[in-house]
């Protein structure tokens, strides 16, 4: 795969390098990306992420499924106390609102029942998996701390989904985006760009 040469490499942190076969595109967003894998003409070009970018031009990729695309993430802030709980629901909710997430995402307060060795009840922040870093970094640079216990990644939100009894409070988050994406005409009319943005 041969990438173009960039100026200011390190403002594409972040975005994406999509390998069409033929051709390589670099400086898509996530939401960019789902709609070139959705296509019938793209679904089988290979996705990077650029994870970081030196100004020499040194680019670190990690490569990402597309089926990631399709998926749901979360972080998930367990505690056995009613109030506990609420308190971390209304920080994430305050935080999303003066703070508004990198992607869209859902909060619920939910109550899963008495059971052995389970917390009762959960904050569940569940977003689309490419944003697992994004989101880490804004809950770290936000400083919240909820939970007894927090744990997170794909294989939890299913879980959440099995085990949430009751949904007692839900709230939904806007992203705001760093950088704002396109449309799908715009995405497709440019492909043969090499260098997107």
């Amino acid at each position: 795969m041969k990438l173009p040469v960039l100026g200011q490499p390190q403002r594409y942190r972040g975005l994406y390098v999509f390998d069409f076969g033929e051709w390589t595109a670099v400086g898509y967003t996530a939401e960019e990306i789902a709609i070139l894998l959705e296509s019938e003409a793209y679904r089988a070009g290979k996705v990077y992420k650029i994870v970081r970018a030196r100004p020499d031009g040194y680019m670190e990729l990690r490569g990402i499924s597309a089926e990631r695309f399709q998926l749901e993430s979360g972080m998930f802030f367990n505690r056995n106390d009613l109030d506990a709980a609420r308190a971390d629901f209304e920080g994430l909710r305050r935080l999303g609102q003066t703070q508004p997430p990198p992607c869209r995402a859902f909060i619920h307060l939910a109550d899963r029942g008495v059971h052995p060795g389970v917390f009762r009840y959960v904050t569940a922040l569940v977003y689309p998996a490419e944003y697992d870093d994004e989101v880490g970094q804004w809950l770290a640079e936000a400083g919240y701390q909820g939970g007894d216990v927090a744990e997170g990644g794909i294989s939890h939100v299913t879980n959440y989904y099995d085990q949430a009894k009751v949904i007692l409070e839900r709230e939904q988050l806007c992203g705001q985006s760093a950088i704002p994406s396109r449309s799908a005409a715009e995405v497709f009319s440019s492909v043969r760009r090499a260098v997107q943005r």
